[in-house]
């Protein structure tokens, strides 16, 4: 029997490592799974850029189904741009000291959105480059305002002059765009940014300069292409794409092939929430203030080009009256302090899929190990050891159970060989003897089934955490985001895998004694081309349990032996 349910913990063991793997490969976004993943969307390359307008397609927004988008979305414009000559069009850039945003005179739209502080991935000497419009990519933020012929994002607007730069002593900074008269109304849309912020303020000022009423509609969209962001690694991939929250319904993940197949389900009217596009370690947000009515939606734009976004009513405004709405766009890296105090449930862009309740509390003690040690590989270590203490004594009686069954190993391997002929018999002179030295065989499975959940939560928390993205730990180790160099701690975690399997008592069963020695092989392949950061965590968990099995062995009587594999 033991040899059995040792087995069973393995294929246990080994069916989460695979399904952690499986998941790894794949995007984010099916609540039906059991980790945070989905099969990833076929997408086209991003198209070239239209001729007519200039731009990278992000123009074109052909009306979405039914499914995907309230009415009232369908008249967000498509690719027809308002008379306006190529030359007459303006590119301004502000510059704070965390974003250099650069934004388009036609529409006002931010176009290209780097953040200073985080080096790009192939490139150190530049900022990462999250938001762009090029021939290779599009990712920007639009608004502009429905019901009528109003001023949108394709609307020429001319620019007023002021700083771009913020100085020192200057706490904020800001351009201001200024529409020409289109159906009786005017738009004068500002982009404020402060410093170390990474939500810029977008001041929308609607004036009515007609003889009538008007009640126009302002509508705010994130439009990229479905494409992988460029330097993903392609040993594993991450959740890319649109994400929709309300209170109603929470956070929600959309598929790029569930909106181009018409599929995609989410909220369609809210007083709350806020639409987003989601990427590995950076996401960008529309943010509004509570109790503002908004229609949200999802949509195909174009040829492999996506949009998510919502649409809230200005109201009546009279002749000669103006009114303002203030939104918000988020654009940065997913610290998850800094999002849990912009607006409610951003925080869940760094989405720990159904171990949150897990993830958050191990994100916050390692949070809290950082400000004390000052260097996240340290506090991978610590918080690791940590979680050992923390489950000691089920360990203990894990090791003891095994220590036990590695003494009594020697009586089961000759009842074995003596009854091999008698498989009936044979089982029950093992069941006698477990009874007479009081061994529980399942004794050393369920103490370790208990702490997986930690432990993947915690592997959760390490790879989606951006404070690991180019943090160093020591020596050879200069990015815990990346695969290490030189695979020493790779070739380290094998080897103390190896010792953990030579420690553990051998199962009699000739074939089961081999795949104890093939499993840790074949999951040790995968660390050498996962974050260093996770391999150290991995590493570090086995050099502890190493430590505590020994310990207990050595008080329980038990001398270190190890039991080489025998592969003949």
């Amino acid at each position: 029997m033991n040899d059995i349910r040792r087995t069973i913990l393995w294929v246990i063991f080994g069916f989460s490592m695979v399904l952690l793997w499986d998941k790894w490969q794949v995007h984010n976004g099916h609540k039906a799974t059991f980790f945070p993943g989905a099969t990833p969307a076929a997408v086209a390359p991003a198209s070239s850029a239209p001729a007519a307008s200039g731009t990278a397609g992000a123009s074109t927004v052909p009306a979405p189904t039914a499914a995907a988008a309230p009415a009232n979305a369908q008249q967000v414009p498509g690719g027809v741009p308002q008379p306006a000559a190529a030359a007459q069009r303006q590119r301004v850039t502000l510059t704070s000291d965390v974003l250099r945003l650069t934004f388009d005179s036609e529409g006002g739209s931010l176009t290209h959105g780097e953040l200073l502080k985080y080096p790009d991935m192939a490139d150190k000497s530049k900022p990462f480059m999250l938001l762009d419009e090029s021939a290779q990519r599009v990712y920007v933020a639009q608004t502009g305002l429905i019901g009528g012929a109003y001023p949108t994002h394709k609307t020429a607007m001319s620019v007023v002059a002021g700083n771009r730069d913020l100085q020192d002593g200057q706490n904020e900074i800001s351009v201001r765009f200024e529409s020409a008269d289109l159906g009786g109304v005017k738009l004068a849309k500002t982009w404020s940014v402060k410093r170390g912020a990474y939500d810029v303020a977008v001041k929308h000022e609607i004036v009515n300069t007609g003889t009538a009423p008007v009640s126009p509609q302002l509508y705010l969209q994130l439009v990229r292409d479905g494409n992988k962001p460029p330097g993903e690694s392609s040993f594993y991939s991450t959740f890319t794409g649109p994400a929709v929250y309300t209170e109603a319904k929470k956070y929600h993940k959309v598929e790029f092939k569930d909106i181009e197949n018409g599929k995609a389900e989410i909220d369609k009217s809210s007083t709350n929430g806020y639409v987003a596009m989601v990427q590995h370690y950076f996401a960008s947000a529309w943010l509004l203030g509570n109790d503002v009515q908004r229609d949200l939606f999802v949509r195909k734009v174009d040829t492999n080009l996506y949009s998510v976004g919502m649409i809230t009513p200005v109201g009546e405004i009279a002749p000669g009256q103006s009114k303002t709405v203030d939104a918000r766009l988020f654009a940065g890296p997913q610290v998850e302090t800094m999002l849990e105090s912009l607006t409610p449930g951003l925080e869940l862009v760094k989405d720990y899929g159904w171990l949150t309740i897990l993830a958050k509390p191990l994100y916050w003690l390692l949070d809290q190990l950082h400000k004390v040690l000052n260097n996240w590989g340290w506090s991978i270590v610590a918080l690791v050891f940590l979680l050992k203490i923390a489950f000691y004594w089920l360990n203990a009686k894990a090791y003891a159970s095994m220590a036990k069954m590695k003494a009594i190993n020697p009586k089961i391997m000759e009842m074995r060989e003596r009854l091999k002929d008698k498989p009936q018999q044979m089982q029950q002179e093992m069941m006698r003897i477990y009874r007479e030295e009081k061994v529980n065989p399942m004794g050393g499975c369920f103490p370790i089934m208990i702490q997986i959940p930690v432990f993947i939560a915690l592997y959760w928390v390490l790879l989606s955490s951006v404070e690991m993205r180019n943090a160093p730990w020591i020596g050879w180790i200069k990015d815990l985001s990346s695969p290490d160099p030189f695979f020493i701690l790779p070739l380290l975690m094998t080897a103390s895998s190896l010792l953990q399997t030579a420690l553990n008592p051998a199962p009699p069963d000739p074939l089961q004694a081999k795949m104890m020695w093939f499993m840790p092989l074949i999951f040790s392949v995968m660390f050498f081309f996962f974050p260093a950061g996770l391999v150290l965590y991995w590493l570090t968990n086995n050099i502890l349990s190493i430590a505590q099995q020994w310990i207990i062995n050595t008080r329980m009587g038990v001398p270190p032996q190890f039991n080489l594999p025998k592969f003949r």
